[in-house]
């Protein structure tokens, strides 16, 4: 029994640090910020609002736009991100393919980038006198500049092409590391037997790699729900309100309007709710009890 004690008192001395810290600095703030979300006011004068601030949010036009905005940006890009990742990671682990190392680190290399730095270039490349309009102007594809940064569509595609280029390569090396566990004698065998390219991808790469798409699709999700810097650094969330998100809202709502932290905290809560809705459908969808 003392050696139980003794081996447990020595594991707890490994963790206690640690989860002293996660509670001082995840679990505390997160209750607080809970708490916080039913008052309203600003600075220290804050009284208790009960849910005034949740009854708010289906009123507000801001709010409703930038929670639209997230959908199309969590509807669209992630489905295209992950599948691209996914076929470059089938064409990147061709034994047969010469410069896989050049290639993979090529991909995979914005993912290392800053995030401000990457979003002022997209900003610049897209500009309306930026270097993408230069180079179509100049190939005579088009006679004017395009709006890219100005259109209200055109912006958001804009948003959604450059967290692509941001974060595939990301979730490439993810599936690639899968692919790599898989015996070639197994997609040898599907060859032999007739099977094509497209029924060896969906008979046996995604069975293979469906936990790594499961983890690869929620953190996307939350990341995506989250996004901030990329739109915060290339449209600012215009034109009006047409690219702005939840969490642009959020820092708008504490630090370029009127400071409203009560109200900010009950738009935060908004996310964790979508997060949790939908990480628990992408679990269902994969079948994944545990």
């Amino acid at each position: 029994m003392s050696n139980k004690l003794k081996n447990n008192a020595i594991g707890w001395s490994f963790v206690l640090f640690a989860t002293i810290f996660i509670v001082i600095f995840y679990f505390l703030p997160m209750i607080q910020a809970f708490i916080l979300s039913f008052k309203s006011g600003m600075g220290n004068n804050l009284e208790f609002v009960g849910i005034d601030n949740y009854t708010r949010l289906f009123k507000d036009p801001t709010f409703l736009a930038a929670l639209k905005n997230t959908f199309i940006y969590l509807i669209v890009q992630v489905p295209i991100m992950i599948i691209l990742a996914l076929v470059l990671s089938v064409l990147l682990n061709d034994p047969k393919l010469k410069f896989k190392g050049f290639f993979r680190t090529a991909i995979f290399l914005p993912a290392v980038t800053s995030l401000v730095a990457y979003s002022i270039i997209f900003k610049y490349l897209f500009g309306l006198d930026g270097i993408l309009n230069q180079f179509l102007m100049g190939i005579s594809l088009i006679s004017k500049p395009i709006p890219w940064l100005t259109d209200p569509l055109l912006a958001k595609i804009t948003i959604i092409i450059a967290i692509t280029w941001r974060w595939t390569g990301y979730n490439m090396i993810f599936y690639l590391s899968g692919l790599q566990n898989v015996d070639q004698s197994i997609y040898e065998a599907a060859k032999i037997d007739g099977a094509n390219a497209f029924q060896v991808f969906t008979k046996i790469t995604i069975p293979v790699l469906k936990p790594i798409i499961l983890f690869t699709s929620i953190t996307s999700t939350i990341g995506t729900l989250q996004i901030f810097d990329e739109i915060m650094n290339i449209t600012k969330g215009g034109p009006g309100n047409s690219t702005v998100s939840i969490s642009q809202y959020i820092y708008n709502l504490s630090f370029k309007y009127s400071p409203d932290f009560g109200y900010a905290a009950a738009v935060s809560f908004v996310i964790v709710i979508l997060i949790v809705i939908f990480s628990s459908l992408q679990f269902k969808a994969a079948g994944d009890r545990n």
